[in-house]
């Protein structure tokens, strides 16, 4: 690839990035601000937020975890967020002695409870551990909330919340997973402790 050919994909795939976020920021601001009362809820009330993934998701939910249990903008106390990906002998054993599909269920299985939030992202709508996750969060009474892309309607069916990227393009779904991501911890951090605009 030339230096010239170079420059004009970036400049492609920068411009296609913002066009798929400005899309979400004029058809799915909602979204967010919906999602973002659910945790305040849950967590307000002594629930805990759980997230899940697969590869460049996994990262996601890691990341959105972190940002509540850690710090976003403020310096306040750590929010009960965890990762359901980051736990490597949970992951191994589960995979092991049951299915790769069971590897989120049987975590939320033992540490969800009612009144919870599970944050489950799949850009494809068919990751079957992720489904299988929302199947258990709904059989313990948690609230779900999803993201995904444009294949993925009928996992969004299945949640109480979702977002529904209109892309097909895993980069550009991720992009705009983590970008709304963020500002669910920027409204949760702001409702629960007084925040930055």
């Amino acid at each position: 690839m030339t230096h010239d050919e170079a420059l004009a994909l970036v400049t492609r795939q920068l411009q296609e990035s913002a066009r798929v976020l400005t899309e979400v920021a004029e058809s799915q601001s909602a979204f967010v601000v919906e999602a973002a009362r659910l945790v305040e809820t849950s967590l307000k009330a002594g629930g805990q937020l759980f997230t899940c993934g697969n590869g460049g998701s996994a990262a996601d939910a890691q990341h959105i975890a972190a940002e509540l249990s850690g710090r976003f903008y403020i310096d306040r106390p750590g929010l009960a967020a965890t990762a359901l990906t980051v736990n490597t002998s949970a992951l191994t054993a589960i995979a092991n002695d049951f299915s790769y599909v069971d590897v989120f269920a049987r975590q939320l299985e033992g540490a969800g409870r009612r009144g919870d939030v599970l944050l489950g992202l799949t850009t494809s709508g068919g990751s079957a551990n992720v489904v299988a996750a929302t199947t258990m969060a709904r059989r313990i009474g948690m609230r779900v909330i999803g993201m995904t892309g444009a294949k993925g309607a009928a996992f969004a069916r299945s949640c109480d919340l979702a977002l529904i990227v209109p892309s097909e393009d895993v980069a550009r779904i991720q992009e705009a997973h983590i970008a709304c991501g963020h500002l669910i911890c920027q409204l949760v951090e702001d409702a629960l402790f007084g925040g930055q605009d």
